[in-house]
């Protein structure tokens, strides 16, 4: 099967294309699995732990405000204490939808039956805020709710530090595993441009050296190259043309040891300096090509 020049050039840019890419989809791969990993940390465990803040800010709110009033003799501002439980419910609701580790469903659980009590123990001493005995009923309701929003927090920052551990394993692993395909792939690509590169430059090479010794009258001078592509073809043309030009100075030899006097033909004195004018072309033509190959190796 021939195969030009051109073809073996768009097969090597494809090669190295090839290698791009596979480096390209396996980096993207890599990095894919440590944003999937990082954004589950964010949108599962710290999302919690803000929740357990905000209800805790929201629940400490309210027990100040009762318990300065208690201890100044004031009645408590109804409506910050109502602002301050709709956060605290709002942000026990995200909770309760982002229920990810083993036991946070309880912990969710028992601080909204918890909290329940509260508010009921803060409505029912609104009217009365001196009461000494409900405050202190409140302060142990207070205390449980508060006990329970640490667990919360805890279980996540535990989740969080193990999820970072493996994050960070697998990191490692993809670091690992790129090298090894980023070294073998710059391998296989340095190996590929070596033989490419030595491919046309040896042949380059021969076909100049077969030039100058025409140029240099050695007719008997022949070139091989083994293939089928354009350096074969040219390979039996340069053969062909230097057999004619040997064939032709023997018989001129001949005629000139049988005839020494013969004046030859004027056309063809002229046919062989045009050919030599060629292969002189072709061999400076040849010896640049062959400096802009040892340039760019």
């Amino acid at each position: 099967m021939k195969t030009s020049i051109r073809t073996k050039f768009s097969i090597g840019i494809l090669f190295f294309f090839v290698i791009i890419s596979v480096l390209s989809v396996f980096s993207a791969v890599f990095l894919n699995r440590l944003a999937n990993k990082t954004d589950t940390i964010f949108r599962e465990n710290h999302n919690s732990v803000i929740y357990a803040r905000d209800m805790s800010e929201a629940l400490l709110n309210i027990n100040q405000e009762i318990f300065n009033c208690f201890l100044n003799s004031k009645t408590p501002d109804s409506l910050f204490i109502s602002k301050e439980m709709n956060l605290f419910a709002g942000s026990l609701q995200l909770e309760k939808k982002n229920i990810t580790e083993i036991g946070e469903d309880k912990i969710a659980s028992g601080i909204d039956t918890d909290f329940i009590k509260y508010c009921a123990l803060v409505k029912d001493l609104l009217p009365t805020p001196n009461a000494q005995a409900k405050i202190l009923s409140l302060q142990k309701q207070f205390g449980d709710i508060n006990q329970q929003l640490i667990l919360l927090s805890q279980i996540n920052v535990k989740a969080i530090e193990q999820k970072t551990h493996e994050t960070k394993i697998l990191a490692k692993s993809a670091l690992t595993q790129m090298t090894i395909l980023a070294t073998l792939c710059f391998l296989i690509a340095v190996t590929f441009t070596f033989n490419f590169a030595t491919y046309f430059s040896e042949r380059f090479f021969q076909l100049f050296n077969g030039i100058k010794e025409i140029v240099a009258s050695n007719y008997g001078q022949r070139l091989y190259f083994e293939g089928h592509d354009e350096f074969h073809e040219l390979s039996l043309v340069f053969n062909e043309m230097a057999g004619k030009l040997e064939k032709s100075q023997q018989n001129l030899g001949v005629e000139s040891q049988d005839h020494p006097e013969k004046d030859y033909n004027f056309n063809d004195v002229q046919e062989v300096k045009k050919l030599l004018a060629r292969l002189k072309k072709i061999e400076e033509q040849s010896l640049q090509l062959i400096t802009r190959l040892e340039k760019k190796g």
